[in-house]
């Protein structure tokens, strides 16, 4: 209840959140029928660059600043060499009123899907502070696709499952404010959304500080009953010390079609982009496969990985 997402909206854990939310509903556009979006954690929706949280931190300038600022971009070789999904990701966000002139407004996930989707679709936003939901409120008043609940929302995936469009997304987000133990919360929560819900995309955000943190969720999606589970990591900095965050998942449970391959390029992008004293780590793999076989791991393609 404390955690405020406008003090890092923007940052590299963002960026790469984002990258892969807009490769899944791509993903789910390819057909014609509708679809839902369920976000359990949304915010606030929007966040304002120049604003006193953002500014408090700057850590936006070591996310989307790196990839949109000129200086930046001219060292580290953007503008037409961005892979295509990179390139359309970026150009949503500048196509956003109050942008034009520059990035100004970073959306959340609640506003870049709102962005993304189509007339016929739809999305159920969960937020449990009361000001952060209010001002999602405030934000789709006018848009009757969204749906804002002030509600916990891994309590509110017990109702909205399965939704009524029957193809989608649930999207979870969490602050992490209970540390190790929202894993189990996670953990908890998934398993029963499977039972509810077994065909639906289910794309959870990790932070990484130390690896012996994350290792065991990741070790249970490896087994939570999932026909694939698809790992997309990135690591500004080596995964060992707890005092900052190091880098960030998103682990996909029932990945579409060649998504990897969706992928593969952008996160190469992103590692070069967003490394600060080097390229970044990035880490691409199946946790869970529906083949006969243990999934194999792809190897961390930086040379200085360590693992």
């Amino acid at each position: 209840m404390n955690y405020r997402h406008a003090y890092h909206a923007g940052n590299f854990a963002d960026v790469l959140k984002h990258v892969v939310l807009t490769a899944l509903i791509d993903a789910l556009k390819a057909k014609p029928a509708p679809f839902a979006v369920i976000d359990t954690h949304a915010g606030s929706g929007c966040y304002a660059l120049e604003g006193q949280e953002a500014e408090k931190t700057g850590e936006w300038r070591e996310g989307i600043g790196r990839l949109l600022f000129p200086d930046v971009g001219a060292r580290a070789g953007t503008g037409s060499s961005l892979p295509p999904l990179l390139r359309h990701w970026l150009d949503s966000l500048l196509a956003l009123p109050g942008n034009q002139q520059g990035l100004k407004l970073y959306p959340g996930s609640p506003l870049q899907a709102a962005n993304a989707m189509r007339a016929g679709d739809s999305a159920q936003l969960c937020e449990l502070h009361p000001e952060e939901a209010t001002r999602l409120r405030e934000l789709f008043h006018h848009d009757k696709r969204m749906h804002v609940h002030q509600r916990d929302g891994y309590e509110a995936l017990k109702g909205l499952l399965p939704p009524k469009e029957k193809r989608g997304l649930v999207l979870i987000d969490p602050p992490y404010e209970a540390q190790e133990a929202e894993y189990r919360l996670i953990e908890q929560a998934l398993k029963a959304a499977l039972v509810r819900w077994p065909t639906g995309i289910y794309a959870v955000w990790y932070p990484i500080k130390l690896r012996s943190q994350v290792q065991p969720f990741l070790r249970w999606l490896g087994h939570c009953g999932a026909r694939r589970v698809l790992r997309a990591e990135l690591l500004v900095h080596p995964d060992d010390s707890p005092l900052r965050l190091n880098g960030s998942g998103m682990a996909i449970l029932n990945a579409p079609w060649k998504l990897d391959e969706t992928l593969r390029e952008p996160l190469r992008a992103m590692s070069r982009l967003l490394g600060q004293e080097r390229p970044a780590e990035w880490r691409l793999d199946w946790l869970a496969e529906e083949a006969a076989g243990p999934p194999q791991p792809s190897p961390l393609p930086h040379s200085r990985s360590r693992r």
